[in-house]
């Protein structure tokens, strides 16, 4: 959906509490990012951010000439209070490092506004006639600029992906007549030798076919209640580890008011190319903090290009439409908009016969590693702070006990200890607290997300990447995270370490920084 307009700078319950605490030395700009020189930077070191302006939801980033190009919507007006959204381009052959490359499909430049959120493929076989690897984007637009005639519409390049025209003006899939019809999702169907379309309409996930991306046939349905309106579908094929191969059906939706998390639902289950099967009624999640969404997955490629069924990467946007303005990132770095880290997503079999999609930080990270403080064991027992300071890093960590309630980590801690965010296990859940240090949330009720967890296994391996408005934290083998927006302020730079109710062991400590 577009950008909104500009608001307050602070919400939390550490809010404005002491302007006086910010450093006035600006952290180094990167290059083609905007600062206010003297004031205070919160742009994130190692995650993705826009260089100016608004960003929202990711497109699917397509590997075209050797890399990925990511497109997501920007807004150039946002500061002005103007809203629409365009698609801009950045470029990375490792999905660390990005390069800006400008806008790929503006805004208003027909009668039919801005583009919203939709997908890019590569039409290497022509099928739609604008020459072999032309690079199709079928996008939402809704003419008139209202939000309730919501269709789909065709931009074709001929350059690589670098610049997009509009064929025409009239939709290749008009709207029959819904509110909510929109976020197209485009994958080839090789089996069927066609095009396969997913389209968010309300608590369904539309399917459609076409043999050419202009004309396209509905073809069946996904219907699901309970978890808000459903957005930015998702739809892929992967090879588990047993070798078993599954497509897998993803949604952005919020389900909080079922109690659920407000990121990125899926399905494991088989499809026909016009039917998806779920294996199980409800869906898993991707991702169970508070700010992971619009998410993508897309095709992993090496260097070659070769790709790997095995695998996808995924990318989510560090947000939430409950407060998507609150940023401290606005007034001293002139943008709104951090993704989270890329991360590698593979299916793996449990021991109950079900699958579930792991997630782990790209390896390409470990590239860019420019500090490793290795603390190796510690025994803690109640709370145990180290000789660390520092705004961006990872935290990697196993703990083991033989009987406790709870442990974990304080991270960015205040010098009195006062604000912290705590991330670790208690009792039968896996936690990410933000109370107690600044966050965007003003109605108290998202502050602490849970994973299930058995405290009697007597172990937890967690991997923690903090950035200067960011917390993730993936625990075990990666299939229950949490990615929450946190605004520590930059003073607040200890790390402790943490336990409840007995000791414990955090065995092969390890703390890395990057420099990207």
């Amino acid at each position: 959906m577009p950008g909104l307009s500009r608001r307050a700078l602070f919400a939390g319950s550490a809010a404005g509490a002491t302007a006086a605490l910010l450093p006035t030395t600006p952290a180094a700009a990167k290059p083609g990012t905007k600062a206010v020189r003297g004031c205070a930077s919160y742009r994130a070191a190692y995650h993705f951010t826009v260089p100016d302006q608004w960003k929202n939801d990711p497109q699917r980033p397509v590997w075209i000439d050797g890399e990925y190009h990511y497109y997501y919507l920007y807004n150039a007006d946002y500061l002005d209070g103007a809203v629409g959204t365009a698609w801009r381009l950045a470029t990375s052959t490792d999905l660390v490092s990005f390069t800006d490359r400008g806008i790929a499909v503006p805004k208003d430049t027909t009668v039919n506004g801005d583009v919203w959120s939709g997908s890019a493929v590569v039409d290497t076989g022509d099928t739609a006639g604008f020459g072999a690897g032309a690079v199709i984007a079928i996008v939402t637009m809704s003419p008139g600029g209202g939000t309730d005639h919501q269709e789909q519409f065709l931009y074709r390049s001929t350059d690589g992906g670098r610049t997009f025209t509009p064929h025409g003006t009239d939709p290749v899939l008009p709207n029959p007549g819904v509110a909510d019809f929109r976020d197209p999702k485009v994958i080839r169907d090789q089996a069927n030798d066609r095009w396969v379309m997913a389209l968010a309409e309300r608590n369904k996930v539309g399917f459609y076919h076409s043999a050419d991306l202009r004309s396209w046939t509905y073809a069946g349905g996904f219907v699901k209640d309970g978890i808000g309106t459903l957005e930015c579908p998702d739809l892929f094929e992967i090879t588990a580890d047993d070798g078993t191969v599954k497509w897998v059906l993803g949604v952005s939706a919020d389900g909080t008011g079922s109690g659920l998390p407000n990121t990125y639902a899926y399905w494991t289950g088989s499809f026909d190319g016009g039917t998806f099967t779920a294996d199980a009624a409800d869906p898993q999640w991707l991702d169970h903090g508070w700010d992971w969404y619009a998410a993508v997955t897309f095709e992993k490629r090496d260097r070659a290009g070769t790709f790997d069924a095995s695998a996808r990467y995924a990318l989510g946007w560090l947000n939430d439409w409950a407060y998507p303005n609150t940023t401290p990132t606005i007034d001293c770095d002139g943008f709104n908009g951090t993704d989270s880290i890329v991360r590698e997503v593979t299916l793996k079999h449990a021991s109950d016969g079900g699958y579930h999609l792991a997630s782990q930080p790209v390896a390409a990270l470990d590239a860019y590693v420019s500090r490793t403080v290795d603390l190796g064991d510690l025994t803690v027992d109640s709370t145990l702070l180290l000789d660390y300071t520092g705004t961006s890093y990872e935290l990697t960590t196993e703990i083991t006990w033989s009987g406790l309630t709870g442990a974990g980590a304080q991270l960015r801690r205040s010098p009195d200890g006062g604000r912290h965010i705590d991330a670790g296990v208690y009792g039968d859940y896996a936690f990410l607290n933000r109370r107690n240090t600044v966050n965007p949330d003003t109605s108290g009720g998202r502050q602490e997300s849970h994973t299930p967890f058995d405290l009697s296994t007597g172990s937890v391996r967690l991997r923690i990447l903090v950035d200067r408005t960011s917390v993730e934290m993936f625990v075990g083998d990666g299939r229950h995270t949490h990615s929450s927006e946190v605004f520590p302020y930059l003073v607040d730079d200890r790390l402790a370490l943490f336990t409840i109710g007995g000791p414990a062991v955090f065995r092969n400590t390890v703390i890395r920084e990057f420099t990207v």
